[in-house]
């Protein structure tokens, strides 16, 4: 199977594209979502969570207790890196069992950190869906309800544009708004059907 790996900082308007390329029959693959089933109640990850940190790790439903696990693994450095463990490799393993079950001419792998996680090995090809950081700003504080600072804490904690830019195969500009990044995208796609027909 030929994987695209799509990505972008936060605002960019990955989810955008990754749903502009669904519209045409892809399998869309999202790292986040995959994120968020590896530890649902019940699974392996969820039950390894609650026996190390124990109720409090918990909601009243029992899903995670996500702001407090945050805060707890960037206080202690540590307990991050037992979660990642935890976490990690079972992302991985869905993520390639979902790629291997796509049966569309190829498949998207959607990773805000597709760079930094290392999942871009998981993939043939990259696509940045890039904009400069006022217009992320703009945009990520006007859906997502957060305040301009807390938008730039993220930016600043993700790689930066330049090195996404630099690392990327494709780039696609997603600061015109969404009928020109779907005239890129559909550029984009048709040589991606070539590309995954050829190898």
């Amino acid at each position: 199977m030929w994987v695209l790996g799509l990505t972008g900082g936060i605002g960019s308007g990955k989810t955008a594209a990754s749903d502009f390329f669904a519209s045409k029959g892809i399998t869309v693959v999202d790292a986040d979502i995959v994120a968020r089933e590896v530890v649902e109640p019940g699974q392996p990850a969820w039950q390894a969570i609650k026996d190390r940190f124990g109720d409090q790790a918990l909601l009243a439903d029992n899903s995670l207790n996500r702001a407090w696990l945050r805060e707890k693994v960037f206080a202690e450095p540590e307990e991050r890196k037992w979660l990642e463990s935890q976490t990690h490799p079972r992302i991985r393993d869905n993520i390639i069992r979902q790629l291997q079950q796509a049966t569309s001419a190829y498949a998207i792998l959607v990773s805000p950190l597709l760079f930094e996680s290392g999942q871009a090995l998981l993939t043939q090809h990259t696509l940045l869906i890039d904009v400069a950081e006022d217009i992320q700003i703009a945009r990520a504080t006007s859906r997502d309800q957060n305040n301009a600072d807390q938008i730039r804490r993220i930016i600043a904690a993700q790689m930066s544009r330049a090195e996404r830019r630099s690392r990327a195969d494709d780039i696609a500009d997603n600061s015109l708004g969404l009928a020109e990044l779907h005239q890129q995208l559909e550029l984009l796609h048709s040589s991606y059907l070539l590309r995954a027909a050829s190898q």
